[in-house]
């Protein structure tokens, strides 16, 4: 039996304060994935969310393993994001490829991540200039 009280509380939050999200296609659950962000992180989920869809308004969106995925819906995936502790990370699939390179390197050779902390200004000219140099490359088919 469900407590009435566990139901009302929203989705329940992974390490980190990641929201976890069931798996879906379109705005939806991303929506709801934005919507269960804690504190600060939801008015960046919202803004991410925005630049990405005024950036490449045909953008396919989807929830996949308790994050947004951004990309095109035969080609596959050009971005993400999660929260974690202290800051949200922007996950660039062929993030090697985008110039400036975005700052955090992976231990996958072409994944290049950016983190933004609660203090960090959203700086929209390179974030769009990246999403606009992403969203042309070939997509991660996961």
């Amino acid at each position: 039996m469900t407590d009435r009280h566990e139901e009302d509380a929203g989705p329940k939050l992974l390490s980190g304060g990641n929201p976890q999200i069931p798996k879906g296609e379109g705005d939806g659950p991303v929506q709801d994935y934005i919507a269960a962000m804690p504190g600060w992180k939801q008015d960046l989920g919202r803004g991410l969310d925005d630049l990405i869809v005024h950036t490449v308004p045909e953008v396919h969106k989807a929830v996949k393993w308790n994050q947004p995925f951004y990309g095109f819906k035969d080609k596959g995936w050009f971005l993400s994001f999660r929260c974690y502790t202290n800051y949200v990370q922007v996950q660039f699939f062929k993030g090697a490829s985008l110039d400036p390179v975005p700052p955090k390197a992976s231990k996958h050779a072409e994944v290049r991540y950016l983190d933004i902390r609660e203090t960090d200004e959203l700086d929209a000219v390179p974030l769009r200039s990246w999403i606009e140099q992403a969203s042309r490359l070939p997509g991660e088919k996961l």
